[in-house]
């Protein structure tokens, strides 16, 4: 009787360690790291015709913890926002990574640092820890909103190292279905209200009867001002 696949990878030693190859030509431990990923809570980042928004699922169960300290977005300059899903510790390592990077980038250059080069940072820093010993991939996923001449860039960054940039993107929990409503029904000519507005009822018709728009939160830039702005809850579908 034959073993199966996986077993075999297990006598073999295949997904013990993150530098080694199967045969069949996959990182285990990489792979391992993207289903941790798809277990983070949910979120939807998305370019409209007037700004750029990420909408995240805070994911807030225990009532004893406090609805401000569990925020999902993160301000990495005042022209650039993040959304993570997956193991938030080894997220905030990367982070305080960039938001070191964008500072020192203003203190040398005078000038804002562009959502490309943050995003390739992030990337590297991703690859270089699928191919050393001694080290597991970072868990997380990372959605990094900015804007760059006067325009929104959204981009997205796996565990492998990859990144693309989007019109629209999910990551998180159920992040295929997600992105396979956003195939549906995005549109470039959306403004910020309607790309809200979509987001949420994207995660109201995956969530089902789980949805909770109060535990929800929304970060969004508009090209205009470019200053970031917050709403929770109920405010969220308020935005004028």
């Amino acid at each position: 009787m034959d073993m199966p696949i996986d077993m075999q990878h297990q006598q073999m030693g295949y997904d013990r360690t993150a530098t080694m190859f199967t045969p069949e030509g996959h990182l285990l431990q990489v792979e391992y790291a993207e289903k941790t990923v798809r277990l983070g809570s949910a979120s939807i980042g998305m370019r409209c015709k007037d700004g750029i928004f990420i909408l995240a699922d805070k994911r807030i169960e225990d009532k004893l913890i406090v609805k401000e300290s569990a925020s999902k977005i993160y301000e990495i300059d005042s022209h650039i926002i993040c959304s993570v899903a997956g193991i938030v510790s080894d997220a905030r390592v990367l982070i305080d990574k960039i938001q070191v990077l964008s500072q020192q980038h203003r203190m040398t250059y005078d000038t804002e640092i562009e959502p490309e080069l943050v995003i390739k940072e992030i990337s590297s820093l991703k690859q270089q820890f699928t191919q050393y010993g001694g080290a597991r991939p970072f868990g997380v996923s990372m959605m990094i909103l900015g804007m760059q001449d006067g325009k929104g860039k959204v981009y997205v960054s796996d565990v492998t190292g990859n990144y693309f940039e989007y019109y629209a993107n999910a990551i998180g929990e159920n992040d295929s279905k997600l992105k396979e409503k956003l195939r549906e029904k995005y549109k470039k000519d959306l403004t910020l209200k309607q790309g809200i507005k979509l987001a949420v009822e994207i995660f109201k018709e995956i969530k089902d009867d789980k949805f909770d728009l109060d535990k929800f939160e929304v970060a969004y830039i508009e090209n205009e001002e470019q200053k970031i702005k917050r709403l929770e809850g109920k405010e969220i579908l308020e935005l004028k």
